[in-house]
């Protein structure tokens, strides 16, 4: 059964609903949710002082996805299906990474836009989204993650001022820890990270979003 999203105009104003194949065959305004994962490291000295760090986790994309194959991304993302509310991230959480939180965890950065276009399988394609981006703070362990195969091919965390660097620019590569599937077993891994090896958006909603992360944990 194809994939239904209602669709909005450019002023946020609901229009219909449509086969997601079609939403983004004609560039249609539709809704997603984003949640970021991240956590207080303890590990880290400064000065011969405890300098607990903050990192923040992120998905490698399984290279069997039609659009950005293998490419890091948020922790856990989709689309708003036809008649669904935000609280659908708690879904999405659960089915990509196998944790299980109430809504009410969840900490809400706001609302970010953006428009992408490309080609998916020989087929030209304008994404149009809304997204709805949240926090959550986590305390599980890495090799802990159930990750969904189709969607997930790893899950990674790096330090939240190396990630803000990065893509302001004034860092060129980062060294991410994290695991792999590799035979639907994780293991762990670790990989050298640029700005291209993230799905390209606007630098400055990694940027906000990764500020937002930092304060939230600090807070």
């Amino acid at each position: 059964m194809a994939e239904m999203l209602d669709v909005y105009d450019e002023h946020g104003n609901w229009i219909e609903v449509a086969e997601r194949a079609v939403v983004h065959a004609m560039g249609l305004w539709h809704h997603t949710v984003h949640c970021w994962l991240v956590r207080q490291d303890g590990e880290g000295t400064v000065r011969g002082k405890e300098d607990p760090r903050i990192k923040v986790l992120f998905q490698q994309r399984s290279a069997n996805k039609d659009t950005n194959p293998s490419l890091f991304d948020i922790t856990a993302a989709g689309h708003l299906e036809a008649g669904e509310s935000t609280q659908a991230i708690i879904r999405e959480l659960e089915e990509e990474l196998g944790v299980r939180v109430t809504f009410d965890q969840l900490t809400e950065y706001g609302v970010f836009r953006e428009q992408d276009s490309g080609v998916a399988c020989g087929v030209p394609y304008i994404d149009a989204e809304v997204s709805h981006v949240y926090g959550l703070i986590t305390d599980i362990p890495l090799m802990q993650f159930r990750l969904q195969e189709e969607e997930v091919s790893g899950l990674y965390e790096a330090d939240v001022d190396e990630l803000i660097g990065l893509m302001e620019g004034t860092v060129k590569e980062i060294t991410a820890q994290g695991v792999k599937l590799c035979e639907g077993k994780l293991q762990a891994a670790e990989v050298n990270l640029t700005c291209s090896s993230f799905v390209l958006r606007d630098y400055s909603y990694y940027i906000e979003v990764f500020k937002f992360l930092r304060n939230l944990v600090k807070a």
